[in-house]
């Protein structure tokens, strides 16, 4: 199993009213991580669209353990858990520079056909490209 890791900076428009980085944020980090898995996989969303079908959310959890200020460095890693044919869970951890883990979350993504837009089952090629950075 291997994890993505990718790193993160922290702009001002991201800090809220507390002085700390907004909890909507951690679902735009969670977006940044899915697009660099989806392409370190070969499939970035202009050649997913190529195969007949796209992934969706459909269920976002986060945990929040401690908060990350402006300056700081966040490390993010993703990697799948779970892996059926219609759908894939991956999750998440955001770490400060030292390591310690300050989030963690996850995310539940359904594979859709382009044309009818229905739940489509990935062939087992298709389903051989997420093996990589599976855990679980």
């Amino acid at each position: 199993m291997s994890k993505l890791a990718f790193d993160l900076e922290i702009y001002s428009y991201q800090i809220d009213f507390a002085q700390h980085v907004s909890n909507i944020v951690y679902i735009e980090w969670m977006e940044i991580g899915r697009l660099q898995l989806l392409k370190a996989m070969g499939m970035p969303l202009d050649k997913i669209a190529e195969q007949g079908f796209h992934p969706i959310l459909v269920e976002t959890q986060i945990s929040y353990k401690k908060p990350f200020f402006l300056g700081e460095v966040v490390l993010g890693h993703v990697w799948v858990t779970e892996l059926a044919k219609v759908s894939v869970w991956l999750e998440f951890s955001f770490a400060d520079e030292q390591g310690e883990t300050r989030a963690t979350g996850r995310q539940r993504g359904l594979f859709v056909d382009s044309a009818t837009s229905r739940p489509k089952r990935l062939t087992a090629e298709q389903m051989s490209v997420f093996e990589r950075f599976r855990d679980g």
